[in-house]
């Protein structure tokens, strides 16, 4: 048997191997063998039919198991030869396989890139100040005030903060919305709508909030609003002047709760220091969090830098076509319509490439860091794997083991995965620690 390797790049080669017809003959007449001890064929005893009665009632299935066990024995012998580290097989070429014939089978496989690791221990990261500032602790509790908040009636022209009732009509270029937005209808007109006064969060009508500042109970007003130019709710409006023509109904102001007994007990605390208490240790842990988050980042963008390596094809593909498949799920559920995905097609599947590349050459670097610490997946990292999974999921610990059970190949993605995090700790606690300044 004979094994060349070519190289189609750093990380993909083919490995050609050649049996001679020796080999294959006798490959061929050991098989028929034990064909011939397991088969019944009528007035014979097992195992002592003729091998010639044998090839010719099980010809097809002899063929198969033939071709499947070279093709095999073909690959063992091509990495054993080529001590390659493969990673993905991509493709399997091979020709007609007969006894007395010599074979050849080509195997394109992705292989493991060689590479240095860099110095992975003390990494510089920085993280930002835990300790919650007092104006912090007052705008959360602030935010609790407003999630309780009443809505009055206000008698006066409204202000920022307050909440307008209003009925539109709107015209593109003196043509009713109506005949430009199709089913879209609520961007045409609306009977009434409430829309907050210069509001953190836009409402349906970009610019909108903006304009109502000023305008009381029965007041009317045409407004000219820009829609953005990668306005994807309503293709027909993106980057489009429309004119709305306004009338206020109703203007309500926000009426906070005080901070008495009541709010306190609906915030299960008994006075308003507690309540700061409480809001200052939440947000800590937040910080906490969110520290951890951008430690990790961080390490993961040190890596990456450092990362000067070709990366095999076959795992870029398979992560790019990850993050395509959560990017769009994501999108249609927020209601963009698939045309658009279309329309920037290009754009989005050379983002993903980058992203992709990046994200495996991580994980080429944290399953050598992984090797070279001796780190390893162990019961109880499964285990605990299983309980944050169950809880995410709403399933129990047991059906998601028996779902693990049959499909093999997301059992070995999810030890990998928890590799990689474990790695990745790993470096978080050997890394070195800068603390940002406090911002007032």
């Amino acid at each position: 048997m004979n094994v060349q390797i070519n190289d189609l790049n750093e990380t993909r080669k083919v490995l050609t191997v050649t049996l001679d017809q020796g080999e294959v003959n006798a490959e061929y007449q050991k098989l028929v063998g034990e064909f011939a001890q397991q088969v019944r064929l009528p007035g014979f005893r097992p195992g002592k039919a003729p091998l010639a009665m044998v090839e010719k009632r099980f010809a097809k299935d002899l063929k198969e198991e033939f071709k499947g066990r070279i093709v095999s024995q073909a690959y063992r012998k091509g990495l054993e030869d080529s001590k390659v580290d493969v990673i993905s097989i991509v493709d399997v070429s091979e020709g007609e396989f007969a006894p007395n014939a010599a074979a050849e089978v080509k195997v394109t496989v992705d292989v493991r890139p060689t590479f240095e690791l860099p110095t992975y221990t003390g990494i510089a990261t920085e993280l930002a100040p835990t300790e919650p500032t007092a104006a912090e602790i007052e705008a959360v509790i602030e935010g609790l005030r407003a999630e309780r908040a009443d809505f009055k009636v206000a008698e006066r022209p409204a202000a920022k903060g307050d909440y307008v009732r209003f009925g539109y009509t709107g015209s593109l270029d003196g043509k009713p919305l109506t005949e430009v937005v199709g089913d879209k209808g609520i961007y045409a007109a609306a009977p009434q709508t409430w829309e907050e006064v210069e509001g953190t969060n836009e409402g349906l009508l970009p610019g909108m909030a903006l304009q109502l500042a000023g305008l009381k109970a029965g007041d009317k007003k045409d407004v000219t609003l820009t829609f953005p130019a990668e306005f994807s709710a309503v293709p027909a409006l993106a980057g489009k002047q429309v004119v709305y023509a306004i009338e206020v109904q109703e203007v309500r102001e926000r009426a906070l709760p005080a901070l008495d007994e009541a709010f306190f007990k609906a915030n299960q605390v008994d006075s308003l220091e507690a309540l700061q208490a409480q809001v200052k240790s939440n947000l800590a842990m937040r910080k906490d969090y969110e520290n951890r988050s951008n430690q990790r980042r961080q390490i993961t963008d040190f890596l990456v830098a450092q990362a000067n390596f070709a990366v095999p094809e076959s795992l870029v593909a398979g992560e790019r076509d990850g993050i395509l498949r959560q990017f769009i799920e994501e999108n249609m559920r927020r209601g963009v319509p698939q045309e658009e995905f279309e329309k920037n097609k290009k754009e989005l599947f050379d983002s993903a490439s980058k992203a992709a590349v990046a994200r495996v050459k991580v994980q080429l670097i944290l399953a050598k860091i992984a090797e070279a610490e001796k780190l390893k997946v162990d019961e109880q990292d499964i285990n605990s794997w299983l309980m944050r999974e169950a809880m995410r999921s709403g399933q129990k610990p047991d059906k998601l083991v028996k779902e693990l059970g049959k499909d093999r190949e997301q059992f070995r993605a999810i030890q990998q995965q928890i590799l990689f995090d474990k790695a990745l700790d790993f470096l978080v606690s050997k890394a070195s620690v800068k603390e940002a300044s406090a911002t007032k």
